[in-house]
C-alpha cells in the first residue's frame, strides 16, 4: 500500500485527499489561530509543493487549508482549477481538478457546522462539485468532520462524539439523496474516524444501500502506521468504478519527526476509478 499514488491510464481517474495541517500563511498571534500552530514558510510550501507533484492526481481533495492562493501554489494553474469551500474558518475543505474535466459547483453543505450561529469557533462545511468527464458525471462532498471521537459510537457522552454523530446524521441525508436520484457519488476527506468492519458510523451512512470503503480495517502507513481517517466513501454507480487494489497512501520521506508539523500529520490518500 505504500509508495507512489497509481499511474493514471487513458480511462483511469485518480482520485485522492490530503488533510494538509493548517496550511496557512497567517502571522503568529493571529486570533484565528491555536497557540500551538505556526505558519508554513516558503520552504515548507516547496516542499510540499514537491510532493503535490509526486501525487499527480486528476482531483484531490486538501483539508486544513486557508486560501485558494496556497493550494495553488500545490497545485497550479493551467494544470489544475481550484475550489474552495465558503467556511469563515482557517481549516477550509478544497479541491483541485485537473484541465479537461469539466466542473459544476453546488451549494456547500454548511449544515455540517452544527454549532449554533454565535459559537466562539465554527466547524467545516462540506464543498459539493459534479464531475464530467464528457462520458459520465460524479459528485463529490469534500469533508472534514469533528475531532476527538475515533473510536467513539452514536451512544458515546463525549461532546467531540456527540458532535460528529451529528454531523453524520446531515451526511447521511446528503448520502440518501444522492442515492434517490441514482447519482454515482464519493465522500472524501478527513473523517477523524477510523471505520471498521460493522463500525457504528458506517453502519449509519450505507443504512439506504450499500457503500464502497477501500480504506475499512485498513491500517495506513503514515508516520509509522496507523489506522485511517482519511476516507474516500464511493456510492451508487461509483462502487463499480473502483479499480481493485488501486488503494495507495504516499508516505514522506522525510523520517526526523521535526519535520511532521512543516509537512503534515496526515499523507495523500488515492484510489483509481475506472469511468465508463
Amino acid at each position: 500500500m505504500t509508495g507512489h499514488a497509481i499511474t493514471a491510464g487513458a480511462t483511469t481517474l485518480r482520485l485522492s485527499t490530503w488533510n494538509l495541517d493548517w496550511l496557512t500563511q497567517r502571522r503568529t498571534g493571529d486570533p484565528a489561530l491555536p497557540p500551538d500552530v505556526h505558519p508554513r514558510d516558503i520552504t515548507d510550501i516547496d516542499r510540499l509543493a514537491r510532493y503535490a507533484a509526486r501525487l499527480h492526481p486528476d482531483i484531490v481533495a486538501l483539508e486544513e487549508i486557508d486560501t485558494p492562493e496556497l493550494a495553488a501554489r500545490l497545485f497550479p494553474a493551467p494544470r489544475y482549477r481550484i475550489l474552495m469551500s465558503h467556511d469563515g474558518v482557517v481549516q477550509k475543505t478544497a479541491l483541485a481538478v485537473r484541465a479537461g474535466l469539466n466542473v459544476t459547483r453546488n451549494p456547500d453543505l454548511d449544515a455540517l457546522d452544527v454549532y449554533p450561529p454565535d459559537a466562539p469557533r465554527h466547524l467545516r462545511g462540506g464543498l459539493d462539485v459534479t464531475i464530467d468527464d464528457g462520458h459520465a458525471t460524479l459528485r463529490l462532498l469534500v469533508v472534514h468532520l469533528k475531532a476527538g471521537c475515533r473510536d467513539g459510537t452514536a451512544g458515546d457522552r463525549r461532546p467531540a462524539c456527540r458532535t460528529l454523530y451529528r454531523q453524520v446524521a446531515i451526511l447521511t441525508d446528503w448520502i440518501m439523496e444522492r442515492q434517490d436520484e441514482g447519482e454515482p457519488f464519493a465522500v472524501l476527506g478527513d473523517f477523524n474516524h477510523m471505520l471498521g468492519t460493522g463500525d457504528p458510523m458506517l453502519s449509519m451512512l450505507d443504512g439506504n444501500g450499500p457503500l464502497t470503503v477501500p480504506t475499512v480495517g485498513m491500517a495506513s502507513p503514515c508516520w509509522g502506521g496507523e489506522y485511517f481517517i482519511d476516507h474516500i466513501i464511493l456510492g451508487d454507480r461509483a462502487r463499480q468504478w473502483l479499480r481493485p487494489g488501486s488503494l495507495r497512501v504516499m508516505p514522506y520521506q522525510e523520517r526526523d519527526p521535526a519535520l511532521r508539523s512543516r509537512l503534515s500529520d496526515h499523507c495523500p490518500v488515492s484510489i483509481g476509478l475506472d469511468m465508463p
